[in-house]
């Protein structure tokens, strides 16, 4: 038990007591969740998706387990401030579009799903980094700034600049 807590702890956002109450609630067996996203649905932190015929009505979230619910939340919340951390540009970048509270609840949820593979293979936490959604897509994202800046009346020239490292 104490070895899953120090891998829980590894992770942005989540402290002793946060590891200890997510473990008392979902066990150390994920065997009785087949995947990451029935033990995220079990909780209550997966995205809602109510559509009938064509139309897109309220993505509320399910109700779950309100321990686990609220404790992931505000680990969301602690990871969301962790600086170089993916959580931190996953919420930077989703709070601008969709607002703080779901983006909170997205960050919840991508904790949970690291959370699970990690009981699951007993393995330490690997984070992506905070550059992780610059990766890729960079020409259509180059392309993006230019149209933006032009549109704002500035004239822009690229020079590709070396890689470092």
């Amino acid at each position: 038990m104490q070895e899953l807590v120090d891998l829980l702890t590894e992770i942005p956002g989540i402290g002793e007591s946060s590891a200890k109450n997510i473990l008392s609630v979902i066990g150390t067996d994920m065997s009785r969740f087949p995947s990451a996203a029935h033990l995220a649905s079990w909780a209550g932190v997966c995205p809602g998706n109510n559509e009938s015929a064509g139309k897109r009505r309220s993505g509320k979230t399910r109700m779950g387990n309100a321990l686990l619910r609220t404790t992931l939340v505000l680990c969301a919340q602690g990871a969301s401030r962790a600086k170089g951390s993916f959580f931190a540009a996953q919420y930077s970048r989703l709070m601008i579009r969709r607002g703080k509270n779901r983006a909170k609840m997205a960050v919840a949820h991508s904790l949970l799903i690291a959370i699970y593979y990690i009981i699951r293979d007993r393995v330490p936490f690997k984070d992506l980094g905070e550059d992780y959604y610059n990766r890729f897509n960079t020409e259509s994202k180059i392309n993006m700034y230019i149209k933006k800046l032009e549109n704002l009346g500035v004239s822009v020239s690229i020079t590709p600049v070396p890689a470092v490292g």
